[in-house]
């Protein structure tokens, strides 16, 4: 009878194939990238001009949505004006960070809100009538809730606008470098 030790030493016992021994590279484990179909009309720069406008619309929405958060945070809190400390906790409550937060920035450029009714909902002024403020937390839930759609909806937008960006430089390389100020022009060598 055959040990464990013995049938290991074995030729071919627990040894992988040649073909599986070498490690795979990760570019090869990658399914190619694909273009987007409904972008195909676009050339590289109005596909790079569009996935800006995007970002852009992105930064503004995440904005209102921030501002109309905050707002409904403080309706809730309840706290008598003045109050700084119960103001701090109201507008601190922990958040989720995942996300696009490298391209956050504090007041996004221009532009009207997404919803028309989004500055006169802001600039209402809180009241002690139970019913006024039951009414104002209700838009401002709304509000907040038509922004998150519309926010996840550019997310969509962008990670396909992505999608066949990283398909057309997958394709060609040398695109890529069309993007850095001061490359090489189309059709030139690179050495």
């Amino acid at each position: 009878m055959s040990t464990v030790s013995e049938i290991s030493r074995q030729p071919g016992v627990g040894e992988r194939p040649a073909a599986l021994s070498r490690p795979v590279p990760a570019t090869m484990m990658r399914p190619v990238p694909q273009r987007v179909p409904e972008l195909a009309h676009m050339d590289l720069v109005r596909l790079r001009r569009y996935r800006r406008a995007l970002l852009q619309e992105e930064l503004r929405t995440s904005y209102w949505r921030r501002l109309v958060q905050g707002r409904r945070d403080l309706l809730r809190a309840d706290n008598a004006p003045g109050d700084r400390v119960a103001l701090i906790d109201a507008l601190t409550e922990a958040r989720s960070t995942g996300g696009r937060s490298a391209i956050m920035e504090l007041h996004p450029d221009g532009g009207m809100p997404i919803l028309p009714h989004l500055p006169e909902l802001w600039a209402s002024l809180a009241t002690d009538d139970d019913a006024h403020r039951a009414e104002q937390f209700t838009r401002l839930s709304s509000a907040e809730s038509v922004l998150s759609s519309y926010r996840e909806a550019l997310h969509r937008r962008l990670d396909r606008a992505t999608a066949d960006l990283v398909a057309r430089y997958h394709q060609d390389p040398r695109q890529c470098l069309s993007a850095i100020p001061g490359a090489p022009a189309k059709g030139t060598s690179i050495r």
